[in-house]
This record gives structure tokens, sequence and C-alpha cells, in this order.
């Protein structure tokens, strides 16, 4: 099936050709009828199944230009809220339509301006709700209102904000609302504001066949040099290190320049415009090295990503899902490679029983131990929980979990002792079965070498 089958207008059909998207996905095809029949839709979608395209096909084609606010999206981030306009503005090329983009960070003025000129506003809801109190946006001619991401914006306490959006719309529009899950809040929103909802499913773009996922199990202060060796030989185009601190990510983007690499980092602390810069930059290649955390990690479409390295993990599981998500995208192959220490054992046992996932372990190989300077974390020194939501000076217990030994100096050499880390000893690592259906599972402790 193309686009043309789907009845999509061809002024759409030709944008999308432009971007190379000729043949729709799974959920685009389920999803653009039921859209276009004015019916209440819930999108289970993983990462990379094109949702964005799902919903905003439809919605371009259905847009009158000139006729004021019709369609209001929410996006937990401003880096998602930004990506989906970008998306469709490409969309819409020749349809004559506005989209403009509502987040906090910046003024408020200049948004003022742009809502007023809008047939399509995406935001955030922390500011659009602060612009509604405030009666600086209409809400009562809204035809559609999509929720994407909808259970990450519970999870950082959006829900009662849209909710008291939602009731500002008229009772009759379309509500559209995507997630990966459908958690027992985005359900009550689910039964409060949609009626009688079709719901389609998604599988994510990112197949086996594409996707090479490898893990090495490592000690914690060998991390950073088998990094540097790993990027040196691996042939890559542009790299993502996804850390799960912000002063990890301080720490590594600052270590690989002193190894001669060009890196740059992206974090909650910098400022908007920064990061706006940091990801166009990183999108044409200047420099091919993206240091991460979280916020890079959810529906930031990047073309070109060919690796993903895990330098740790995120607590949430899920969050496992939408880094890998980043390459291997849109038929393209690419490689997520996870470095494996003790602390991270139990958050890649959940990642394994709750999601299709096959990851590989890799043999031990042998790569040049290198000095970790810890100080480079210490930037900024306004204070804050060392978290992405705040930090301050790295805690010595961290400095040694991210490549420093924790001495006077913070530094520290890839051969020192590591120190004691989640109640396994250095000599140990996860248990791995492997099943019938070819797929890894972690088990618990047993030695590594046995299962390398």
């Amino acid at each position: 099936m193309n686009f043309e089958e789907l009845n999509v207008d061809p002024k759409i059909v030709k944008a999308l050709a432009e971007l190379g998207i000729k043949e729709p996905t799974t959920i685009q095809s389920d999803a653009i009828p039921i859209i276009r029949s004015g019916k209440d839709l819930i999108g289970k979608s993983k990462t990379g199944s094109g949702k964005t395209a799902a919903f905003g096909v439809p919605i371009v084609e259905m847009i009158e230009p000139k006729k004021g606010l019709q369609v209001l999206i929410m996006a937990p981030i401003r880096e998602l809220a930004l990506q989906i306009a970008e998306e469709l503005e490409k969309f819409g090329k020749y349809m004559g339509i506005s989209v403009t983009t509502v987040f906090g960070g910046v003024g408020l003025g200049p948004q003022i301006t742009a809502m007023a000129k809008a047939e399509i506003v995406v935001a955030t809801p922390g500011r659009l709700l602060d612009h509604l109190q405030r009666g600086n946006i209409d809400l009562s001619h809204i035809k559609q209102v999509v929720l994407d991401e909808a259970d990450k914006m519970v999870d950082m306490g959006f829900i009662e904000d849209v909710d008291r959006i939602i009731q500002a719309m008229p009772e009759k529009k379309q509500v559209l609302l995507f997630g990966a899950t459908i958690s027992d809040e985005v359900n009550r929103l689910k039964k409060k504001h949609m009626h009688d909802p079709e719901v389609v499913k998604s599988e994510s773009q990112v197949k086996s066949e594409f996707l090479e996922q490898h893990y090495y199990n490592i000690e914690a202060h060998e991390k950073f040099s088998l990094l540097v060796h790993l990027l040196k030989n691996e042939p890559t185009s542009l790299s993502i290190i996804f850390c799960a601190k912000r002063s990890t990510v301080e720490m590594v983007s600052h270590n690989l320049r002193r190894q001669g690499i060009k890196s740059e980092m992206i974090h909650g602390k910098l400022s908007q415009n920064r990061r706006l810069s940091v990801m166009a930059d990183f999108k044409n290649g200047k420099p091919n090295v993206l240091v991460a955390s979280a916020v890079a990690a959810r529906g930031i479409d990047i073309r070109d990503v060919t690796h993903v390295f895990n330098y740790d993990l995120s607590q949430d599981p899920q969050e496992y899902i939408h880094r890998v998500g980043r390459t291997a995208r849109a038929g393209e192959t690419g490689k997520a490679i996870t470095l494996l220490s003790p602390q991270d054992y139990d958050t890649f046992n959940s990642i394994l029983r709750f999601y299709d996932v096959r990851v590989e372990a890799m043999p031990r190989i042998n790569f040049p131990k290198l000095q970790f300077d810890a100080r480079g974390a210490r930037g900024d020194r306004r204070g804050g929980r060392d978290s992405d939501r705040g930090f301050g000076r790295v805690p010595r217990r961290y400095q040694r979990h991210a490549g420093g030994d924790g001495r006077a100096g913070g530094r520290g050499y890839g051969g020192d002792r590591p120190p004691r880390s989640g109640g396994f000893s250095s000599s140990r690592g996860p248990r791995v079965e492997e099943r019938s259906d070819d797929k890894l599972k972690f088990m618990g402790r047993k030695s590594w070498n046995a299962h390398a």
C-alpha cells in the first residue's frame, strides 16, 4: 500500500516523497483512515513506528488555512514539540498552513504573536496552561487535540495540566492519544475526555534485522576506556552516548575531548538556545558524537545515527527502548552497545523481562587503559541534585562509577582496582540463558566468563 491508495492529498504525497517517505508504516495505514473519519483514537506506538505522520498527515490534510487555531498538540518536552512542529511543516509544505511551538524558557511575547496566526499549536503543557490562564490563547474553536507521549506526561506530572487544558476546549472535538503504555492516569483521561475511541497498535520500525544490540560486561572503572576504544574502532557516522545522570554527561564529554574525540553534550540544564544549537549542529555532523541525558532519548528523530552507546542505564527500563530507537530508523541499519556494569544488572534484567529484545553478549577484548578526569563535571557550582533536574559537585561514589578512582583530585586510571557496587564482586556478572527462540535473558548472578 502507498499513500495514494490511502487517498492522501497529492500535495502531501509530494511532500512525503521529497522526504523519502513513500509507503506508510502499519500505524500510519491503520490510523489515517480512522482520524480522517473523525473518531477518537488511541495509538499504542513504540519508538520509531512513524506515529508523527500517523496523526500529522490527516491533521494537515483537514486544516482550513487562514481560519484560525484548529489543532492543539501537546508533548512532554520542548525538543519533542519542536520535532513534531518541524515534521508537520514538512508534511504541509504545499498546503499553506502555519504551525508554531509553545514551550517554557523563552519569552511569552513572540509566542503570543505566533499563536494568533497559527492553525496548529504544538506545546508543552506547563507553558500552554500559563498562556491559557493569562488569556493569551483561545481554545474554544479547537477541532482536534493530540496527546503525544501521554505516558511520559504522566511520569513528568503534567496530567493535571493536560486535564485543565482539555476542559477549556469545546465538548465536540476529536481526541487522539499516543503512548507506549496506557497507565491508570492515562486511562482516567481517556474515560473523561474520549468517546468510544478506536485503538491501533504498532510495532517499531527498529527491527532485529536492522538493529544489532550488544553488551559488554565490564567493571565501572573500565567503561570510559572501552568507550573510547569502540569510538575509535567502530565504523561510525553519527553516535549518541546516553548517560543516566547529568553529571556523567559532563564528565564523559569533557574526557572525550581530552582524548581528541570531538563531541558535544546535551542535558536539561543547558539553555534552550544552546540545546537547539547543539541538536542542529549534531544533525549536520558537527561534531558527530553527542553525549546526552534522557532529554534526547524520546521523540527526537535524527537521521543517520549509526551507533547508540549506553554508558550506563536509566532506572526506567522503558528508557532503554527509547534510547536504542534513535538508530536503525527508516530502514537503515544501526548498532546499540551497552556498557554493562554491576549497578546496571537489575535494570537490564527488567529490560529483557518486559521487552522483546535480543541483546548479545560480546567477548572480552583488550583496550588501552586511559586516565579519567572526574573534575570535568564541576563546571557548574550552583548546586542541586545529581540528576537531570539539577547537579552540583559530583559525589565521590559516582566519580568511581564514571571512571575515576575517587581519590583527591578526581583522577583515576582504567587499571585501578574497582570499587564494590550493587552487592556483586568484581568477578561476577549477569547469568544469561540461551532460549529456544534465540533470545538472551538475564537470570541472575553467575560467572560472566561461562557465558561470554
